[in-house]
């Protein structure tokens, strides 16, 4: 299976601007630039594009697990938090931060747990992700 974006950028780093497609039709077109990468401008950046896709992975990756356990969740609810640094070499993702809250009916915290975590590194995501990867749990009721 192969999944594919494309991006076209015009002018230099802090006036030019972007867009951003998918082969899907859910972005297309859709602007980036300096500002809204570093600053607060209207649009998308890769780090926000980052975030998304590994909200979205670990989260279908912990259902997957709460599968395996023979629990099926009311609701997965996950933010990924991208943090981008410079260094020497340019601009780093050092880090992403996972906060979930989740409602699964029956499950145990351990169970809880124990999916969450093996979801965090299983996820094909976190996987490509050279950065250090955190996660906040909470089960509800």
């Amino acid at each position: 299976m192969k999944r594919s974006a494309s991006a076209v950028w015009n002018g230099d780093i802090k006036t030019g601007k972007g867009t951003i497609s998918t082969d899907s039709g859910v972005l297309s077109n859709s602007q980036y630039s300096f500002a809204t990468r570093f600053e607060n401008g209207k649009g998308t950046n890769p780090e926000e594009l980052i975030a998304a896709a590994h909200a979205g992975c670990f989260s279908m990756a912990l259902s997957g697990q709460l599968g395996e356990a023979g629990l099926v969740a009311q609701s997965i609810q996950t933010k990924a938090t991208v943090t981008i640094e410079k260094s020497a070499g340019g601009f780093t993702i050092t880090a992403v931060h996972l906060d979930l809250t989740a409602r699964i009916p029956g499950a145990s915290q351990q169970a809880f747990e124990t999916a969450a975590e093996n979801a965090k590194s299983g996820c094909p995501v976190s996987k490509v992700l050279n950065a250090t990867i955190t996660l906040d749990k909470k089960l509800v009721a």
